[in-house]
């Protein structure tokens, strides 16, 4: 056996945050694992700043910026990711010069006042003045589209940075809101936070205030004025403040146009959900059951396979947190919609039998509890008959027996007559694989918009990079 000449590893062969072997990915799709999977937080195996220079050393490694610029775009209008994509276009801004098609992407990357202030904020601490042209115009432009109430509900005042700064930064051209924004003159926006902060600021008594906010949250839910998010945020302090109003809030929290309008990610259902079933009382039940109600319209789209599919939810103990909580859903939609088999694993891996007709959030409850390390290997040799597809959900930081499953996946071929197709779904995006890139269908992200993918990924392997390329700059 030779000591020195040894034989050489594949290029692709690399190692996993956990120190397990692992293969890489393409630089673009490491680039889309981490924006459709990362709050710019710490993580189990990254902190947040290490998160945040990979992202640079990525986007350093790109020469087709135009990727990275469309890659922001999919995951902040498509996937609802925000603070990443501000951080991308900072980057871009620094990188990037001369290109016509920057402004436009500044420009369509906004989807709120407060991008526009936190884009900035993000390139003025790391890069400094003066900000290049292209950032200018294209922060311009966007914040010429922002109404009276907009630009009210996100002036900014108190922060690091607020409009009127952005305002004086990027020179847009003056419209009647951005001129009474610069006077004084923009009328209070009158929201649900505003509202309350007064009540609760105000001298009278506390049964006058909860008098007071009982009537605050009947206004805002009869005229509309609640936000969709800030509903399912604040669905404990209506149930608990102002119990009258609970039907029509109900019935808003169920408005499937509104569901799909407001980019809410699936999992802030079961947030929710697991707040409401710490109360007793009056109208808990009715809530629960609009909140699973509500999760499943916002989870319709979950794609039905044809033939017999595997789900497999990674619950060793790095998946902490977030991170199972919305595998351990994606992982019982899948299974509920089609009749798949489903299997958790850690240091070992076991079949697990949920009854369908349980709802989706307590379902997923019940399976978001962390135990052990992360063994690959155990699928592949617990699995015992054949499938069509297998779909993994995790943080792919194997490391128990070191090196990667695939030898465990052919042996299961072969011993149950079978080749099925191998969905990464990458719950972290930490930038390995355990299973060489061309041998599996990879795609990442916590939106419900990731079922849509997997529709598209059933015909072609490659289409989460391809949807992205189709986007116009």
């Amino acid at each position: 056996m030779s000591k020195y000449n040894t034989k050489t590893q594949p290029k692709t062969l690399t190692h996993n945050l956990a120190g397990g072997q692992a293969y890489k990915e393409s630089v673009k799709l490491e680039l889309v694992s981490l924006l459709l999977t990362s709050f710019m937080r710490d993580q189990f195996y990254r902190s947040e700043s290490k998160s945040l220079a990979k992202l640079k050393d990525i986007v350093d490694q790109i020469t087709d910026k135009q990727f990275v610029a469309k890659s922001a775009l999919y995951a902040r209008t498509v996937f609802g990711m925000r603070s990443i994509t501000h951080a991308v276009a900072g980057e871009l801004a620094k990188q990037v010069k001369d290109q016509a098609w920057t402004k436009k992407f500044y420009t369509k990357v906004i989807s709120r006042p407060d991008d526009i202030t936190e884009t900035l904020a993000y390139y003025l601490k790391n890069y400094g003045k003066p900000l290049p042209n292209a950032l200018k115009r294209g922060l311009a432009g966007a914040l010429e589209g922002f109404n009276d109430y907009q630009l009210a509900k996100y002036k900014g005042e108190g922060k690091t940075l607020s409009m009127i700064d952005a305002v004086n930064l990027v020179h847009p051209r003056a419209t009647d809101a951005l001129t009474k924004l610069m006077k004084g003159t923009l009328e209070p926006a009158e929201t649900w936070e505003t509202k309350l902060t007064v009540i609760g600021q105000s001298d009278g008594t506390e049964g006058e205030k909860t008098a007071l906010k009982k009537e605050a949250w009947e206004q805002l839910i009869k005229e509309k004025k609640l936000g969709y998010f800030a509903l399912v945020r604040n669905l404990r302090n209506i149930l608990e403040q102002s119990p009258k109003i609970l039907p029509e809030a109900l019935a808003m929290l169920c408005d499937q146009k509104l569901i799909k309008k407001s980019m809410v990610l699936p999992f802030r259902y079961t947030t929710a959900i697991d707040q409401i079933s710490e109360l007793n009382g009056v109208g808990v039940r009715k809530v629960l059951v609009a909140l699973n109600k509500a999760l499943d319209l916002s989870t319709a789209n979950v794609p039905k396979f044809t033939g017999d599919t595997l789900v497999v939810l990674d619950r060793s103990g790095s998946m902490e947190g977030k991170t199972l909580k919305i595998g351990a859903l994606f992982a019982t939609i899948l299974v509920k919609a089609n009749n798949a088999d489903l299997m958790v694993f850690s240091d070992d891996a076991r079949y697990k039998t949920i009854n369908p007709s349980d709802s989706t959030g307590s379902i997923a409850k019940s399976l978001s509890r962390t135990d052990g390390g992360t063994n690959f290997h155990a699928i592949f040799q617990t699995a015992n008959r054949a499938y069509d597809r297998i779909i993994i959900l995790s943080d792919m930081q194997g490391w128990m027996g070191y090196d990667s499953p695939v030898k465990d996946f052919n042996d299961y071929c072969q011993r149950c007559g079978a080749r099925p197709k191998i969905y990464s779904w990458d719950l972290a995006g930490y930038g390995s694989l355990q299973f060489p890139e061309p041998s599996v269908t990879c795609l990442a992200g916590f939106s419900e918009k990731a079922f849509d993918l997997i529709k598209l990924l059933e015909k072609d392997r490659t289409a989460l990079l391809d949807e992205i390329q189709k986007i116009d700059l």
